[in-house]
């Protein structure tokens, strides 16, 4: 209940804290962004697989992309010479993790070829990217 003497005071809404907060959840959405631009092999579109896990940081990267062209870290390479590129790569005494990323569209034969030829090469870690 107002009295009549008393001067009506206007509503009003304080936005300053509104906008610390917005400034601050844009801040973590910038940042967290940052982080998440790594890649680590040509694009492709992974298949989905609830089983996938996070590995740790890929050393060597195969991808095969829809047309079924291999790339050996970002650089095209044959089939034939895809096995003694990755043995280069991989030091004597040391395991390397190999991570396939081959696009659901690739032939499965092809995925199985490339994984047949890794498997032979002592110290090679074979992991296939997937979706989760």
């Amino acid at each position: 209940m107002r009295l009549p003497d008393e001067p009506e005071i206007p509503a009003q809404i304080n936005i300053v804290p509104m906008i610390d907060v917005i400034f601050a959840i844009l801040t973590f959405f910038i940042m967290s962004t940052l982080f998440l631009t790594r890649s680590q092999g040509l694009s492709v579109n992974l298949p989905k697989a609830s089983s996938a896990q996070t590995q740790r940081p890929a050393q060597i990267t195969i991808t095969i992309n829809p047309e079924g062209e291999l790339a050996l870290n970002r650089q095209s390479i044959e089939l034939d010479v895809l096995e003694p590129a990755v043995r280069q790569l991989i030091k004597p005494e040391q395991e390397a993790l190999v991570v396939l990323n081959a696009d659901k569209a690739v032939n499965h034969g092809q995925v199985v070829a490339v994984m047949d030829r890794i498997r032979k090469i002592q110290g090679a870690k074979l992991a296939i990217a997937a979706q989760k």
